[in-house]
Parts: structure tokens; C-alpha cells; sequence
């Protein structure tokens, strides 16, 4: 995948890997914020101000990180308050193989019908058009000022539960004031262990990180099961902010991470307490709704060619959502 080099398309990717073979995320680009309080639009620098249907979701459902951002959207009731735009999943399609995400034919893909363009790169391009570096999902869009408020998903899932909340039809707990600090401590392990720790395994390029990677991934899975031995989710009783995090990253694991990313000391179904946690949280109202697995397994096994160069999907990979989860 290509990248924005001061608002021309390249096909050269950032490095993202060191010289011991391992994979590190690139930080983030837009990081404004978007506040309930009218008092400080216009008055301090990156901030935004929430209202009704001004704000875009530029997402695939492919992507877990912006399958975070949907799954908010969906259980806080906002889906009238913000709008979705879905790309393709398959960035690597005959025809556009360097221009990256694309808004191309595709179930449940009906284009940017915001802006009118034909790639997520010159989204990049109208809110900054010197901007360098990855393009990535999820983007949150300003049409009024027309450029991205945010790419990082951390920000926009809490934008959603603490600026939107007066635009929710359906608002609850889910980053509860006295268990914050719990709750991002754990953020923090899943994301280097688990949400991260997948594409540091699968993406390294020596046999020494991808052991640490995967160790990494099987060690941590091991301890979120024994959490889960008397509990119906992580802190108790309802699912907070950290279970929908690790959920996007669990439930696309048999599918393409076992497989794809050489993730495969176990499947998820060997951990009794995962598979029941995760059988939960699909049915949760409104979830099912926000997993589309054609997305999911085109997406990794069609799209990246340096780890799958012929595009070959592996025959024991789920076809159902009820094969991943037990069901």
C-alpha cells in the first residue's frame, strides 16, 4: 500500500519496520477533538464543536480499527447523527493497485457520495494537501470545514461516547469514571499484545520478532481466559470500552489471523472463556450487523500481496461468523 508524499500519491510505503525485522505502527496525523461545549468553537486552536449530521465516518468494515468506531456509532444510537461511508476492501484490486483504499464496486460499497471521490487518498488530500504518510481507516470528517477531524480510533470511539451524547438514542456506561485507570491500563496490554501484537506477528520480518509477536499474542489470550473463568466480560457484568477493542481483533483471529499472520499455536476455540465471552458480545444488539466477514477475508488475503502474493484463501478458513465463534 502506497502513501501521500505532500499530497502526491507514491508507491512506496513509510518504513514501518526496523532493522531487526520489527513492526511498528506509525503514530496518527489528525488528532483534533471534538467538543459538546459551544464556549470554545473558534476560540482555541482543533477544536471542533459536535452537531447533528455534520460529521462523517469514512470506514471498512475490513479493518478492525474502524470496526471500533462502527460498533460505537451502531450500540450508542448515532447512526442518525453521523453519517458512514464504506470503501472497498481489497486495496490491492487489478486496475487501482497503487491508489490504496477505494470507494470501487463492492457489497455494502456505494461510493463517497460525500465528497465524490474515487479514493480515500484524496480525502487526505482536501484536508491537507501537502499531507505525507499512510491512509488509513477509520477518518472522521468535518463537512462544514471540510477536512479530517480524526484518523486515530481511540478518539473517535470516546468523541462518540462523551461529545455525541446528547445525540444518542440509546447512551450507557462504557468508560465508567472510577474504573478509567483500569481500563486504559488494560487497553494499553491488549493493544501491544493482542490488537497491535497481530500485525507485529504477521508483519515481521525476521523469526525473532515474529516469535516475540506471537508469544506475545498466545501468552496474552491465556490471561484474558482466566480473567474471563467468573466473569461475564472484563471488569464485570456489561461490556466496556476495552471488551469492543479486544472484540474486533477476536473475532477476526480464526479467520485471517491463525491463518494470515501465522498466529496459529491455538484457534480461539481451544479458550472455552474467550469463545462463550465471545459469543456474548455478538449478540449484542446491533453487532452482527457491523461484521462483514467477505470484507474481512478479501481484505487481508487479497490485499496483502507481500505476505499472500498469489491472493490464495486457505480452505479451513470460516466462511461463517458461526463457524469463528462456536455457535
Amino acid at each position: 500500500m502506497g502513501v501521500l508524499v505532500k499530497g502526491v500519491w507514491s508507491d512506496n510505503p513509510p518504513n514501518e519496520k526496523t532493522k531487526s525485522g520489527h513492526f511498528v505502527r506509525k503514530e496518527s496525523f489528525f488528532r483534533n477533538w471534538i467538543t459538546q461545549n459551544n464556549s470554545y468553537a473558534g476560540k482555541e486552536e482543533n477544536v471542533f464543536v459536535a452537531e447533528k449530521n455534520r460529521y462523517v465516518l469514512y470506514v471498512s468494515y475490513a479493518c478492525p480499527w474502524a470496526h471500533r468506531a462502527i460498533i460505537y456509532r451502531n450500540i450508542l444510537g448515532l447512526e442518525k447523527s453521523i453519517q458512514m461511508c464504506v470503501v472497498n476492501p481489497v486495496y490491492n484490486a487489478e486496475g487501482w493497485s497503487q491508489q490504496g483504499w477505494s470507494f470501487s464496486k463492492y457489497p455494502d460499497v456505494d461510493g463517497d457520495y460525500i465528497n465524490n471521490k474515487n479514493y480515500l487518498h484524496e480525502i487526505y488530500s482536501l484536508a491537507n494537501r501537502d499531507y505525507s504518510g499512510k491512509v488509513t481507516v477509520p477518518v472522521l470528517w468535518d463537512k462544514k470545514n471540510k477536512t479530517i477531524v480524526s484518523n486515530e480510533s481511540s478518539d473517535i470511539i470516546r468523541m462518540f461516547y462523551e461529545s455525541f451524547k446528547s445525540f444518542s438514542s440509546h447512551w450507557f456506561e462504557l468508560y465508567p469514571q472510577n474504573l478509567r485507570e483500569k481500563i486504559d491500563e488494560f487497553n494499553d496490554y491488549i493493544y501491544f499484545s493482542l490488537n497491535n501484537g497481530v500485525y507485529r506477528t504477521g508483519f515481521a520480518t525476521s523469526q525473532k520478532a515474529y516469535e516475540e509477536g506471537v508469544t506475545a499474542i498466545f501468552s496474552s489470550l491465556e490471561r484474558i481466559n482466566d480473567i474471563l473463568e467468573n466473569k461475564k466480560y472484563l471488569f464485570g457484568n456489561e461490556p466496556l470500552e476495552t471488551d469492543w477493542r479486544l472484540f474486533t481483533t477476536l473475532i477476526r483471529f480464526d479467520a485471517v489471523y491463525y491463518y494470515h499472520f501465522k498466529c496459529n499455536i491455538k484457534k480461539l476455540i481451544d479458550f472455552k472463556n474467550i469463545i462463550k465471552y465471545l459469543q456474548k458480545l455478538y449478540k449484542y444488539p446491533k453487532i452482527n450487523e457491523t461484521i462483514k466477514l467477505n470484507h474481512i477475508i478479501d481484505h487481508y488475503y487479497l490485499s496483502h500481496l507481500k505476505i499472500n502474493p498469489n491472493g490464495i484463501i486457505p480452505h479451513g478458513s470460516p466462511k461463517t461468523i458461526n463457524q469463528i465463534i462456536n455457535i
